[in-house]
């Protein structure tokens, strides 16, 4: 399906879908300053062969969703954590997910996260238990500052600008690729240069990032709402992950109730094509867990 729109509150997304409409739903979110393109084509034909109905979208202030008119925070502001920083929350993020399913009309629906996505992921599974079936939370973590840590090598390229010029981005995407990406299971550079131009193309906000990477400083731990969680959950990380350490994962696996806890090791921060089988198997039979496919609600 080509790439279509719709009104969120104040709020355009920008949004694809793939597979069968009469399908189960399930909802890729996508993280930090990355585009639903993220979430490759292939990729995602694999889940709609697997039976869903595949609903991929770029998040507020990202490709061709709606930016939002607020100041970009300052690198002292972030590195600070100044919460008055942030223009919007995850909270906010993840209710402009479930807003897209009601305006697609769907009631119930599995979701996938990744990194920022995953924590967007969590707290849709957290706000809104009776629309979510099943959750998956890949290279994520819970808030809890002492977990998931960030290299501190890798700050000054997180706290850059982005370049203004389509070549200088693309550029910009393959250096932080070769900080992050999975040592065991590398992607040529040309591919990720080809798709930063054509998220390039679609439009890029410099300041998106940095308002996006506010709303995850100011967000607090959720580690005890994610204790409340009862919808069937696997948590996938890379024990070579510098951008979010495989720290986050366990402690987001140990937090949810029942949660499966599926580690690759020499994986990044990023999907390795050679892992596509292995991740498209677990989020299914995560997803085959959720009984008779009705959604879990909280615990009591």
């Amino acid at each position: 399906m080509p790439e279509s729109f719709c009104r969120v509150g104040d709020l355009d997304l920008c949004y694809e879908t793939f597979g069968d409409r009469g399908d189960p739903a399930l909802l890729l979110v996508m993280g930090l300053g990355t585009q639903m393109l993220a979430w490759n084509d292939d990729f995602c034909g694999l889940l709609a062969r697997r039976g869903f109905f595949v609903v991929r979208y770029d998040n507020r202030d990202v490709g061709r969703s709606s930016r939002i008119a607020a100041r970009a925070p300052s690198p002292l502001q972030l590195l600070a954590r100044d919460r008055s920083a942030a223009a919007y929350s995850l909270e906010d993020m993840a209710d402009d997910g479930i807003g897209l399913l009601d305006a697609l009309g769907i009631e119930h629906a599995h979701v996938v996260g990744a990194s920022m996505g995953g924590m967007i992921a969590q707290l849709m599974t957290i706000r809104h238990p009776f629309r979510i079936l099943s959750l998956a939370s890949i290279m994520s973590t819970t808030g809890r500052r002492r977990v998931g840590r960030t290299a501190p090598q890798l700050y000054p390229m997180l706290l850059r600008r982005r370049s203004r010029s389509r070549e200088g981005y693309a550029a910009h995407v393959a250096a932080m690729q070769r900080l992050i990406g999975s040592p065991a299971y590398p992607t040529d550079p040309e591919e990720i240069r080809a798709r930063a131009r054509r998220s390039w193309d679609r439009g890029v906000d410099p300041d998106g990032p940095g308002r996006q990477l506010a709303a995850i400083l100011a967000a607090r731990d959720r580690t005890r709402d994610l204790r409340r969680i009862t919808a069937p959950t696997v948590v996938i990380h890379g024990t070579a992950d510098r951008l979010v350490s495989v720290s986050g994962g366990r402690a987001t696996a140990d937090a949810v109730p029942g949660a499966r806890l599926l580690l690759f090791d020499g994986m990044g921060h990023d999907l390795p094509r050679a892992l596509w089988p292995q991740i498209v198997d677990a989020i299914a039979q995560n997803a085959a867990r959720a009984a008779g496919g009705r959604p879990a609600a909280h615990a009591a």
